[in-house]
């Protein structure tokens, strides 16, 4: 596979807006999620920038190419789409990973990680899911829970539906969805073409379009999910995990 990494980022955001411009530990998040693609050694890292001022965050930073996007368009997901129109329209990356700009402490090697559904070809979309913890991460909303099943040594599982609810009833594991996907550069053509689902409107959850249209998405497990920004709460709890790694060294 050649593979390149998108993240799509604009100032806008429903809970927290500026959150990618928001300075944790003496940079802003952007930069720290788009350092953290570069290590992580796929391919181009590009920032898919919904603003001027993204674009301007990001433009100094090795490895990090920026294309501006259209700040109307309504989902990462098509900003990532029209990003690679305009870097590579004739399509010589095969597979994209999009990786969401608020996240800024996830481990490089699970961006690869994402990659691992795609060398199977009944997949069109990879993700990641790590094992739910507590019963209040089971029950929170704002945690994307996955119904899959890995049985015995599997390294891959098929996701059969994502929900805010606690999926699926019964004893056994529960798994968080970290919102990274790789996507075969023809499959993301295709979702973006759709209209949004009656589930996806349901649930808020855009993945269920590609569940809903047929696609095969495939689930790699991680160990935990990295803490993500939504809220300012959310961003205390960065700051605050990040100002205790540099009070060690």
């Amino acid at each position: 596979m050649r593979a390149i990494i998108v993240i799509p980022s604009r100032i806008a955001s429903t809970r927290l807006p500026r959150k990618a411009l928001a300075l944790i530990d003496g940079e802003v998040m952007i930069v720290h999620v788009a350092r953290r693609a570069v290590a992580a050694g796929l391919g181009p890292v590009l920032v898919a920038a919904g603003d001027d001022e993204i674009s301007a965050a990001v433009s100094h930073l090795p490895g990090v190419e920026v294309v501006l996007t259209d700040p109307a368009l309504p989902s990462g997901s098509d900003r990532v789409q029209a990003a690679l129109a305009v870097y590579d329209p004739h399509e010589h990356y095969d597979s994209v990973v999009n990786l969401q700009g608020d996240l800024p402490l996830i481990d490089p090697q699970m961006i690869a990680k994402s990659l691992r559904p795609l060398e199977d070809e009944q997949f069109a979309i990879g993700t990641l899911v790590a094992p739910v913890q507590s019963e209040a991460e089971a029950k929170a909303e704002s945690v994307v829970k996955v119904a899959c099943a890995f049985q015995h040594d599997d390294a891959v599982a098929r996701a059969l539906y994502f929900s805010r609810s606690v999926i699926p009833w019964g004893g056994g594991p529960l798994w968080h969805h970290v919102g990274v996907y790789a996507w075969r550069r023809k499959a993301l053509a295709q979702f973006v073409r759709l209209s949004p689902s009656l589930l996806e409107k349901r649930e808020r959850l855009e993945q269920l379009r590609a569940l809903e249209a047929g696609m095969a998405v495939g689930c790699v497990q991680v160990a935990h999910a990295p803490l993500g920004v939504d809220t300012a709460e959310d961003l205390a709890r960065v700051r605050a995990h990040l100002g205790e790694r540099a009070s060690c060294r």
